[in-house]
């Protein structure tokens, strides 16, 4: 047998493009209007749903992921695929008029920043309720004395 009767003949049965579009995510422009106070808020505050990972109650608006408890979201976090797509979403979203300009019909203008990565961390953590935070504090105190 030669070089060439060893290799891999049909490159066209390529078994990965099936999973391109199955493990497809939202793209970074679709997450970026997500990240907007209305549908924030909708997102973070989702009803039970039982059909869904963790009964839609723990999600990660950036990476458009459900998570079965806190626990496992709060090291997805810590985790690097989280870490990029926060770096993706530090600047304003890929646009049409971008494109237009790259093209030559129009002056190049660079992307703007939109928020820095701490601005993201509080936009995606749920904020407590006041009620819960004092009754946090109460407890601190009463073990202290």
């Amino acid at each position: 047998m030669g070089r060439l009767a060893r290799k891999k003949q049909h490159k066209g049965n390529n078994v990965l493009k099936q999973f391109k579009t199955k493990r497809y995510r939202r793209d970074v422009d679709e997450i970026s209007k997500d990240l907007e106070p209305a549908n924030r808020e909708k997102l973070l505050n989702q009803k039970l749903d039982l059909d869904v990972a963790g009964g839609a109650q723990h999600y990660c608006i950036t990476c458009a992921k459900h998570f079965l408890d806190e626990k496992t979201l709060q090291t997805h976090f810590k985790s690097k695929p989280h870490k990029r797509r926060m770096k993706k979403l530090e600047t304003e979203p890929y646009s049409q008029e971008e494109a237009e300009r790259a093209a030559g019909m129009g002056s190049y203008v660079a992307p703007k920043k939109l928020r820095t990565v701490e601005e993201m961390k509080k936009l995606i953590t749920k904020d407590k309720p006041e009620s819960m935070e004092t009754s946090e504090e109460n407890k601190e105190q009463d073990e202290k004395s």
